[in-house]
C-alpha cells in the first residue's frame, strides 16, 4: 500500500523524542515501511529523513517560542502548512491516509480528498480538534480511539468507530530479570506540571529508596520552582535520554512510578516498564487501568502522594516476569500495526461502507486481516487495584 502518514508539528518525528506521539508516529511508519508497503511522512524537517519523510514546515513550530509573536506565528505556520498539505494531498497517489496530526484542518478537509483517512485519537477534545471532527463530512473516514478511556471521552462529539490500543517494540525495551543492586524508583517522561513529576518525587521520599528521573525540561518554570529545588543524593535528573539509554535505567529500577494529573490517554511510559519488567505504580487515570492488572501494577488513588507510596511498596513485591508478560499480551507494537493494516484493508477495499470496530481493545485482538463487515468484540476485564 502507498500510505500517507500527517505528523504533529510541535515537535521533530526523531530520536531522542519529545514525547509518547512522537514516538507513535515513528514507531507506525517504521513497522509498516518494514512489512513493505510505501510510506511518507509528513512532518517538521527535523524530523528523520528515513522515515520517508517530506517536510510540510520548514523548521518545528517550537521554535518561535520565546518571541512575543511566538503564539501567533506558530499557529500561522501550522495553519498554513496543513492547509497546503491537504490541498496536495488531493493529486497525489496514496491509497490511505494516516492522519495523527492532532489538527483540526485534516479532518475538517478529510471530504476533500480522493483516498480514504484514519484519524488516530490521541487526546482528550480540545476546542480546535473538536470544531474540526464536528464539521467532518467524509464518507471515507475512521476515527479511532488509543484506549476505550480516550473513546469514551469523545462520545459526546461522534462515537469512534473503535479502540486499537497503542503498542511499543518490545524488542527495543528487553526485559530484565533483576534489578540494578544499587535500588532505585525510576520516573520518566514530558518535564511539565500536568505530568506530576513533583508528586512521585514526594512518594519516593516516602518509600525511602532514589528516584531517577529522565525526560525532557519543556517547562522551566515549573522545574525551576518545583523540582530543581528538591534535586539531590534522593533524586536526581539524568537528562533527556536516547531509546537505548532510556531502556536501560528503566530496566535496573525496582518500580516506575507515574503520575499524571490528567487523564492519560493511553500511557506509553507504563507499556515500557512493563515491558522490562518493571512494576508500576501509577495514578489510577485515563487508559491506565487499561494496561494494569493486579500482576504487574498496583493502582492508587489519583493526586494521593500517601496512596501512590503505600502503591510503590506493594508494587515492589511483584514479579518481573509477570509484568513482561503483561506487555506482550497487551502492548506489542505489532499487535497495533496489524490492527490498523486491517483498518486500511477495510477502507480501500468497502469504501469504509459498514465500518465499525467492535470491542474493548483487548489482549485477544487477532493479528490477522479481518474479512469484510466484521471486527472482534475483544471484551478485556481489567481488574482494579487500589
Amino acid at each position: 500500500m502507498r500510505i500517507g502518514i500527517i505528523a504533529h508539528l510541535k515537535y521533530p518525528i526523531i530520536e531522542p523524542f519529545a514525547g509518547g506521539l512522537e514516538m507513535h508516529t515513528h514507531l507506525l511508519a517504521r513497522s509498516l515501511s518494514e512489512r513493505g508497503h510505501s510510506v511518507t511522512v509528513f512532518a517538521s524537517s527535523r524530523s528523520e529523513a528515513q522515515l520517508g519523510l517530506e517536510a510540510i514546515c520548514s523548521e518545528s513550530a517550537i521554535s518561535t517560542v520565546g518571541t512575543a509573536e511566538a503564539p501567533d506565528i506558530a499557529f500561522f505556520k501550522e495553519h498554513h502548512a496543513y492547509l497546503s498539505l491537504m490541498i496536495e494531498l488531493r493529486h497525489r497517489r496514496f491509497d490511505v491516509i494516516h492522519n495523527n496530526s492532532l489538527h483540526y484542518i485534516p479532518v475538517t478537509m478529510a471530504d476533500s480528498l480522493p483516498m480514504p483517512m484514519v484519524t488516530t485519537l490521541h487526546t482528550p477534545p480540545f476546542c480546535w480538534l473538536e470544531s474540526g471532527i464536528r464539521l467532518c463530512r467524509a464518507r471515507n473516514n475512521a476515527f479511532v480511539g488509543v484506549s476505550e478511556a480516550v473513546s469514551r471521552l469523545w462520545q459526546h462529539v461522534m462515537p469512534t468507530d473503535g479502540v486499537i490500543l497503542n503498542g511499543i517494540d518490545l524488542d527495543r525495551f528487553s526485559y530484565r530479570s533483576a534489578p540494578d543492586p544499587e535500588g532505585y524508583l525510576v520516573w520518566y517522561g514530558r518535564i511539565v506540571p500536568e505530568k506530576g513529576l513533583h508528586l512521585a518525587m514526594a512518594a519516593a521520599r516516602q518509600v525511602g529508596l532514589p528516584l531517577k528521573i529522565a525526560g525532557p525540561i519543556l517547562d522551566k518554570v515549573y522545574y525551576r520552582e518545583q523540582i530543581a529545588p528538591h534535586l539531590g543524593v534522593q533524586a536526581v535528573h539524568v537528562g533527556h535520554l536516547s531509546h537505548g539509554k532510556l531502556a536501560e535505567l528503566v530496566g535496573g529500577a525496582r518500580a516506575f512510578l507515574c503520575t499524571p494529573l490528567w487523564d492519560e490517554p493511553y500511557g506509553l511510559v507504563v507499556a515500557e516498564a512493563l515491558a522490562c519488567g518493571v512494576p508500576v505504580a501509577a495514578f489510577a487515570r485515563g487508559a491506565i487501568p487499561e494496561i494494569l492488572d493486579d500482576t504487574c501494577g498496583v493502582l492508587s488513588l489519583p493526586d494521593d502522594v500517601d496512596s501512590l507510596a503505600r502503591a510503590a511498596l506493594q508494587a515492589l513485591s511483584l514479579g518481573r516476569r509477570d509484568c513482561r508478560r503483561r506487555a506482550e499480551a497487551v502492548c506489542d507494537a505489532n499487535r497495533m500495526i496489524d490492527a490498523y493494516e486491517a483498518l486500511y484493508h477495510r477502507m480501500t477495499t468497502s469504501g469504509g461502507k459498514g465500518l465499525r470496530l467492535v470491542g474493548k481493545a483487548a489482549e485477544q485482538m487477532p493479528a490477522v486481516a479481518l474479512p469484510a463487515g466484521s471486527w472482534p468484540d475483544a471484551a478485556m476485564e481489567t481488574p482494579l487495584h487500589v
